[in-house]
């Protein structure tokens, strides 16, 4: 069947052109946003395993920002959010549409009239059948709907561009959180790592202690018995050795987790907690030199600041969302306010028809086809519609309510972390130097015991006792640092100032 345009004036294609081009642009710019937004590349599994060098607590963090399901799921939101400010863009947009209908009559259809129509003389009763329609029969048309003034359109764009903004401060709290999650569990393998190694150091030193007192025992210098109390002594700790060691792969695995990576994959991290100075500005070596910059990058006062409070509240990610959502509440308010007012919208229709008998050609020809145009305005006013739209107003309010109350509940928290994360940190920053010199003391004692055994002087009891004391401060100040290190990761978070995360943040007093 042979298939024939449509005529159209060049003043009705212009027109045309200046309505569907614009959509056409906006749904082609549409289109490469979100092409330019999937060829996001993240840190693979493969290129950590293939790093020789130890993770440094900056490429942890670096690898956890590309690949934490959280954070993908946060940047999917944001994607979301794109989506819902082009539709609520699309309320306030034209509606253009086209059809075409074509109908073919196998059989014309027939009704029956008086005869009197065409013969004045038929009797009053008699009816003659007649054909009304053509073989062919076609209509087509274009359609153009725009909305001039609709309360609840207009407020949904902004709404809009709220919620992408609430879904961009969930994107960013997600961050700080798993940013501060990852610091945690990088120095959970550290003090891990640490007390491996301290309990390996135990065992080595029981070790030596029990072949050096055999050999003292075959010199006739000490009896068996106390070369069964190292025996005994080893023993006890060969357990909490092998302990150790699955401690430190548990700690690995919870880490990859954090990092999104395989929980199987095998890394090694960079740190040293025995060789850090919380007080120190500068370290001396480098494995801890990353751990210390990191540490930094939020300063932190002794002196209590009243400011920290004032801080949190501009920086917090989960205040920051709360404060968009009570903007999008009032947004929401104003848009069912603004259901009580009218509505007005336009329409034009541009309509051809055509009728054709015998064989069928697209749309007639000149002399069976017409073509009609209209324009409308329709105005609409809402008068009652029940208690519906006053009820959601209600709703919206108290909602608007429970936001204020969860924000003033997230303040206090807010605070008392603030403050738990400052006595942590005070707490470690007062014990450090306590903790210090009593790991030089107990060094010393232990070699001095060590001595006195060797030239008769003392017993192996005191030996004993010299390992014990030194063993508990090693582990004290291992543990004393990674307190700090916690806290000052938690305090981070706490004043919503996390490393990584923002590129600005307010100087601190």
């Amino acid at each position: 069947m042979p298939i024939k345009s449509i005529d159209i004036s060049p003043m009705e294609k212009r027109n045309l052109y200046n309505v569907l081009l614009p959509l056409l642009a906006l749904l082609l710019a549409g289109a490469l946003s979100a092409s330019a937004q999937d060829t996001a590349s993240n840190i693979s599994a493969e290129e950590v395993r293939e790093q020789s060098n130890p993770v440094t607590l900056t490429q942890a963090i670096q690898i956890a920002m590309a690949n934490n399901n959280d954070i993908k799921r946060a940047l999917l939101n944001l994607k979301t959010a794109d989506q819902q400010v082009r539709i609520a863009w699309s309320e306030v947009l034209p509606d253009v549409s086209s059809s075409a209908t074509y109908t073919r009559n196998l059989e014309i259809p027939v009704n029956f009239v008086p005869a009197q129509f065409f013969d004045p003389n038929a009797p009053t009763d008699e009816l003659v059948p007649l054909q009304f329609g053509t073989d062919n029969n076609w209509q087509g048309g274009l359609s153009v709907n725009q909305t001039l003034f609709r309360g609840e359109a207009i407020i949904g764009i902004s709404s809009s561009k709220l919620y992408k903004a609430a879904q961009a401060e969930n994107l960013r709290a997600t961050t700080q959180q798993i940013v501060t999650q990852t610091r945690l569990a990088y120095y959970n393998v550290l003090v891990a790592e640490e007390q491996l190694r301290l309990q390996r150091e135990t065992v080595e030193r029981l070790r030596e202690n029990l072949r050096e007192n055999r050999s003292r025992q075959e010199a006739g210098l000490i009896d068996e018995y106390q070369v069964m109390q190292v025996e005994v002594q080893l023993r006890n700790q060969e357990p909490q050795l092998t302990q150790a060691r699955y401690a430190v792969q548990q700690a690995y695995r919870e880490l990859n987790i954090v990092l999104g990576l395989p929980v199987e994959l095998e890394l090694t991290v960079q740190g040293d907690l025995s060789r850090f100075n919380i007080l120190a500005r500068e370290v001396t070596d480098s494995i801890n030199s990353n751990i210390k910059q990191v540490d930094q990058i939020t300063p932190y006062s002794y002196e209590e600041n009243k400011q920290l409070v004032g801080i949190a509240t501009d920086m917090r990610g989960d205040i920051r969302i709360l404060d968009k959502q009570e903007d999008l509440k009032q947004r929401e308010i104003k848009a069912i306010q603004s259901r009580f007012l009218p509505t007005l919208s336009a329409n034009y229709n541009l309509n051809w028809s055509a009728a054709q008998a015998g064989s069928p050609n697209f749309f007639g020809t000149e002399d069976t086809r017409a073509r009609s145009q209209t324009i409308a305005l329709t105005f609409s006013l809402p008068i009652f519609q029940g208690f519906e739209r006053s009820s959601n107003l209600q709703i919206a309010k108290i909602e608007q309510r429970d936001l204020e109350l969860q924000r003033e509940q997230t303040i206090r928290s807010a605070k008392n972390e603030i403050q738990s994360a400052r006595e942590a940190l005070n707490q470690a920053i007062e014990t450090a130097p306590a903790r210090e010199e009593a790991l030089n003391q107990a060094r010393e004692g232990y070699q001095r015991a060590q001595a006195r055994l060797e030239n008769g002087l003392g017993s192996q009891l005191d030996v004993i006792e010299a390992e014990f004391q030194l063993r508990q401060a090693e582990v004290n100040y291992a543990q004393m640092v990674y307190n700090y290190l916690s806290a000052k990761a938690r305090y981070d978070q706490a004043i919503g100032m996390v490393p990584f995360v923002d590129e600005s943040k307010p100087e601190l007093d």
